[in-house]
Protein backbone atom coordinates (compact mmCIF):
# COMPACT_ATOMS: atom_id res chain seq x y z
CA UNK A 1 0.00 0.00 0.00
CA UNK A 2 1.33 3.56 -1.19
CA UNK A 3 1.40 6.38 1.67
CA UNK A 4 1.67 9.56 1.00
CA UNK A 5 2.45 12.06 4.09
CA UNK A 6 2.39 15.66 3.81
CA UNK A 7 3.67 17.99 6.20
CA UNK A 8 4.82 22.16 6.28
CA UNK A 9 0.74 23.28 6.81
CA UNK A 10 -0.03 26.14 9.00
CA UNK A 11 -0.98 29.80 9.98
CA UNK A 12 0.94 32.27 7.83
CA UNK A 13 -0.13 35.44 7.22
CA UNK A 14 -0.70 37.19 4.08
CA UNK A 15 2.65 37.54 2.28
CA UNK A 16 4.40 35.10 4.19
CA UNK A 17 5.61 31.63 2.95
CA UNK A 18 5.46 28.01 3.77
CA UNK A 19 6.78 25.03 2.21
CA UNK A 20 4.85 21.69 1.79
CA UNK A 21 6.53 18.48 1.77
CA UNK A 22 5.11 14.85 0.78
CA UNK A 23 7.18 12.02 1.53
CA UNK A 24 6.21 8.74 -0.48
CA UNK A 25 6.42 5.29 1.06
CA UNK A 26 7.61 4.13 -2.33
CA UNK A 27 10.11 5.36 -4.73
CA UNK A 28 9.05 8.51 -6.45
CA UNK A 29 10.77 7.57 -9.15
CA UNK A 30 7.77 4.50 -9.72
CA UNK A 31 5.22 7.82 -9.99
CA UNK A 32 5.51 9.21 -13.71
CA UNK A 33 4.06 12.66 -12.06
CA UNK A 34 3.24 14.14 -8.55
CA UNK A 35 1.39 16.86 -7.76
CA UNK A 36 -0.40 18.98 -5.13
CA UNK A 37 -3.61 20.08 -5.07
CA UNK A 38 -5.99 22.00 -2.76
CA UNK A 39 -9.42 22.16 -1.41
CA UNK A 40 -11.67 24.67 0.40
CA UNK A 41 -15.33 23.77 1.73
CA UNK A 42 -17.84 23.40 -0.40
CA UNK A 43 -15.97 23.75 -3.86
CA UNK A 44 -13.86 21.11 -5.97
CA UNK A 45 -10.57 20.15 -5.63
CA UNK A 46 -8.28 21.87 -7.80
CA UNK A 47 -4.75 21.17 -8.78
CA UNK A 48 -2.29 23.88 -7.84
CA UNK A 49 1.14 22.27 -9.90
CA UNK A 50 2.45 18.71 -11.17
CA UNK A 51 5.93 17.45 -11.70
CA UNK A 52 6.69 14.90 -14.10
CA UNK A 53 9.38 12.01 -13.21
CA UNK A 54 11.61 13.99 -15.84
CA UNK A 55 10.89 17.40 -13.99
CA UNK A 56 8.39 19.02 -16.38
CA UNK A 57 6.57 21.32 -14.20
CA UNK A 58 2.89 22.99 -14.51
CA UNK A 59 1.11 25.32 -12.34
CA UNK A 60 -2.32 26.80 -11.94
CA UNK A 61 -2.57 30.45 -13.43
CA UNK A 62 -2.94 32.48 -9.94
CA UNK A 63 -0.16 30.14 -8.38
CA UNK A 64 2.59 30.93 -11.54
CA UNK A 65 5.40 33.21 -9.86
CA UNK A 66 4.12 32.31 -6.09
CA UNK A 67 4.37 28.80 -6.00
CA UNK A 68 7.15 26.20 -7.09
CA UNK A 69 6.88 22.30 -7.27
CA UNK A 70 10.30 20.26 -6.75
CA UNK A 71 11.36 16.70 -6.48
CA UNK A 72 14.15 14.95 -4.23
CA UNK A 73 14.30 11.40 -5.79
CA UNK A 74 16.85 10.82 -2.95
CA UNK A 75 14.09 11.65 -0.12
CA UNK A 76 11.38 10.22 -1.87
CA UNK A 77 9.58 14.00 -1.68
CA UNK A 78 8.24 16.45 -3.23
CA UNK A 79 8.07 20.15 -2.02
CA UNK A 80 5.95 23.15 -2.96
CA UNK A 81 7.31 25.77 -1.79
CA UNK A 82 4.59 28.64 -1.67
CA UNK A 83 5.96 32.47 -1.47
CA UNK A 84 3.59 35.90 -1.38
CA UNK A 85 1.03 33.49 -0.33
CA UNK A 86 -2.91 35.71 0.37
CA UNK A 87 -5.84 34.56 2.40
CA UNK A 88 -7.39 33.04 -1.04
CA UNK A 89 -4.53 30.42 -0.64
CA UNK A 90 -6.10 29.09 2.12
CA UNK A 91 -7.36 25.44 1.74
CA UNK A 92 -7.11 21.80 2.79
CA UNK A 93 -3.33 20.75 0.64
CA UNK A 94 -3.32 17.52 -0.70
CA UNK A 95 -0.38 15.31 -2.66
CA UNK A 96 -1.28 12.96 -5.29
CA UNK A 97 0.93 10.76 -7.22
CA UNK A 98 0.09 8.49 -10.24
CA UNK A 99 1.97 5.29 -11.18
CA UNK A 100 1.63 3.00 -14.25
CA UNK A 101 0.98 0.25 -11.92
CA UNK A 102 -2.30 1.77 -10.59
CA UNK A 103 -5.26 2.78 -11.90
CA UNK A 104 -6.32 4.96 -9.59
CA UNK A 105 -3.65 7.70 -8.21
CA UNK A 106 -2.61 7.93 -4.83
CA UNK A 107 -3.69 10.67 -2.51
CA UNK A 108 -2.32 11.94 1.29
CA UNK A 109 -4.53 12.99 4.09
CA UNK A 110 -3.98 16.57 3.49
CA UNK A 111 -2.48 19.48 5.63
CA UNK A 112 -4.23 22.31 6.26
CA UNK A 113 -2.98 26.37 5.05
CA UNK A 114 -4.45 29.30 6.63
CA UNK A 115 -3.33 32.68 5.44
CA UNK A 116 -4.44 35.63 7.51
CA UNK A 117 -5.19 38.71 6.36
Amino acid sequence: QVQLVESGGGLVQAGGSLRLSCATSRSISSFYDMAWYRQVPGKQRELVARITDRGRTTYANSMKGRFTISRDNAQNTVFLQMDSLRPEDTAVYYCNARSVYSSSPYWGQGTQVTVSS
